[in-house]
């Protein structure tokens, strides 16, 4: 399973992964005003791996399939404030 990784230029600390077959246009909008312009990263082909960095790889292969994209959001600390470049 391949898909891209897009890195918001809106939300620091938001990335986006898209199924192979997606594009941005193919998110919803409200998703895309949210996120506001981003930028390819980096493909990865997710059936060569075990496990992501930061994310449960079984959670994104889900939403790939099922949504044709899955969103990582900023880490929060305990007091649920958004930890930015951690």
């Amino acid at each position: 399973m391949k898909c891209s990784i897009h890195r918001s230029e809106k939300k620091q600390g938001a990335y986006l992964y898209l199924a192979e077959d997606k594009t941005l246009n193919d998110i919803p909008e409200e998703l895309r005003t949210l996120l506001g312009l981003c930028t390819e990263v980096m493909q990865l082909d997710l059936s060569e791996r075990e496990k992501l960095a930061t994310q449960d790889i079984n959670a994104v292969k889900n939403n790939l399939a099922t949504q044709g994209y899955h969103l990582q959001m900023p880490p929060k600390d305990q007091t649920g404030v958004i930890q930015y470049g951690v």
